[in-house]
């Protein structure tokens, strides 16, 4: 419980600092603290601290458990049979990861901390149950749990198009292109490792930072410091 009320406090400091952290974890919209408290008590588990590197959860074997990403970064990766690895999704705070969403035939999945992370998990059967029994704060977090599902699919779909492209420079543009209209800007910044990037383009790393030095040159873009700039 002392733990419990320390990531309460932290969280309440943080706040009032200008942190948006809170705002970020969409599963907890329009929840009151009391109501907050009131979920970490009878629902969700106390905050999980992961260090850089770090596994989180490994075949997500727990097929009943969803954990939710409070602070910092992950990944859920996949390994198939021969040892090839495909970055599944990248999580950031308020992203949800389970077994319940990912199919896991012939293949391991792993989700691991690109930053240190803290973590909470809860049962989808105890909520199930909860909601049954008429609790409006279970059904309210159901509802927020069913419109995160409904973001992140629409992410999904998003990374299938952007996969589908033949080349390392469709693959680029159409993701630089997907970042400029989510900052409404022909120049943003690259939030990630070159490593990071090529693993999620599911290209290799050396192929993608000579493509990036072609689009340079054949003034497709501008780059300085990771900082993209579109050329129209």
């Amino acid at each position: 419980m002392l733990q419990l009320q320390h990531f309460f406090d932290k969280l309440k400091v943080e706040k009032q600092g200008g942190n948006k952290m809170l705002e970020n974890i969409a599963i907890l919209k329009d929840f009151t603290e009391s109501e907050k408290k009131n979920l970490f008590n009878t629902l969700l588990s106390k905050p999980n601290y992961f260090t850089k590197n770090a596994m989180i959860a490994y075949s997500l074997n727990n097929t009943d458990l969803i954990g939710i990403i409070i602070q910092g970064e992950g990944q859920i990766l996949r390994y198939d049979y021969n040892g090839s690895r495909t970055v599944i999704d990248t999580l950031k705070p308020g992203s949800i990861f389970s077994n319940l969403f990912l199919s896991t035939y012939n293949s391991e999945v792993i989700v691991t901390a690109i930053t240190d992370c803290e973590v909470i998990f809860f049962s989808y059967e105890e909520l199930k149950e909860r909601c049954q029994k008429g609790s409006p704060i279970a059904n309210h977090f159901l509802i927020n749990l069913f419109q995160i599902v409904i973001n992140q699919n629409v992410n999904q779909s998003e990374r299938i198009e952007l996969l589908t492209k033949r080349s390392i420079r469709d693959k680029l543009l159409t993701y630089f292109n997907y970042l400029s209209r989510k900052y409404s800007s022909k120049s943003f910044d690259l939030n990630t490792s070159y490593t990071l990037l090529a693993d999620y383009l599911a290209v290799d790393r050396s192929a993608l930072m000579r493509e990036l030095k072609h689009l340079k040159e054949e003034g497709f873009i501008k780059e300085v410091n990771k900082r993209i700039t579109l050329i129209s």
